[in-house]
């Protein structure tokens, strides 16, 4: 087992994002995921935040060219995590497929390797008991945009080892970020609170109470938000938060956590927010 060596499944904004951030530290992550379009898509995402971060001289060209050159690809998961240390699972937040993520990576990694995943809402019990290492499953949940956040939710499933949870709080001050424990509750702390903020946003929206630039500027200017609601859950991706929602809705039961109408005719309709070019708002540039 490498303890350098960092599997990282699923290649969308998060997966990306994560290997980026292990590869700037100095890690040799593998991104792995179905296809080659996927993978290519994840590594163009990379390069495109490396050099912005060169044009704003937060980095040298040398640094991005290293760090881009430390990733690796794969669309073979059993041989991405064969010497693994860790193991990151970012796919879509769907307990089928994070299921079949997990089972493929207890047979393939190495059995001391600790299995993570970076789930927004979906129980870590749950995939431990998918695994016949319940005790080295731990849900590591890193925010959107990965290599700049701070936070990383370490959360702690009812049969997660201490040693484990000792082992990603460290590893998570060594990439620079501050680790919070949480308990494996629906939604953790991060999305139990804003998801329904999210959610009401684009009740306001769908109700006419205001734009969508107007519902930012509220919370921007009034609240002291960096970034509005309804821009943030483009940045996050609408099928992601409706995702969220859903799970928030059946593990809770409780009618505040079902999705807006309109949030939910937006994924329908394709806008997911900056990653499609659309989404409560119009994006150009960032558009993929």
């Amino acid at each position: 087992m490498n303890q350098r060596r960092v599997g990282v499944i699923g290649a969308g904004t998060m997966g990306a994002g994560i290997a980026h951030l292990f590869a700037e530290r100095g890690y040799s992550p593998v991104l792995v995921d179905l296809g080659r379009p996927q993978l290519e898509n994840g590594l163009a995402v990379v390069a495109h935040n490396l050099a912005r971060r060169v044009r704003r001289g937060v980095i040298g060209d040398d640094e991005a060219r290293q760090t881009l050159a430390r990733i690796e690809s794969s669309t073979v998961l059993a041989e991405a995590v064969a010497e693994a240390g860790l193991v990151i699972e970012a796919v879509t937040e769907q307990l089928s497929v994070k299921r079949t993520v997990f089972e493929l990576a207890d047979l393939h990694a190495p059995p001391e390797a600790i299995l993570a995943s970076n789930t927004s809402s979906i129980s870590v019990t749950a995939l431990g008991a998918f695994t016949s290492r319940p005790g080295s499953v731990v849900g590591m949940h890193f925010m959107n945009p990965a290599p700049v956040m701070a936070l990383v939710e370490v959360v702690r499933g009812l049969a997660t080892e201490d040693a484990t949870v000792r082992a990603v709080t460290d590893l998570a001050k060594k990439l620079g970020k501050t680790p919070v424990e949480v308990s494996d509750f629906p939604g953790f702390v991060s999305n139990r609170v804003l998801m329904p903020m999210i959610n009401e946003a684009a009740h306001a929206l769908m109700e006419g109470v205001a734009d969508a630039r107007a519902v930012d500027d509220v919370m921007r200017l009034g609240m002291n938000h960096p970034l509005g609601p309804l821009a943030l859950a483009d940045l996050i991706g609408l099928d992601v938060c409706l995702d969220i929602l859903e799970v928030l809705r059946t593990q809770l039961g409780e009618a505040r956590f079902k999705p807006c109408p309109l949030l939910r005719k937006h994924v329908e309709a394709g806008w997911l927010g900056r990653k499609s070019g659309r989404g409560f708002h119009l994006y150009e540039s960032d558009a993929r």
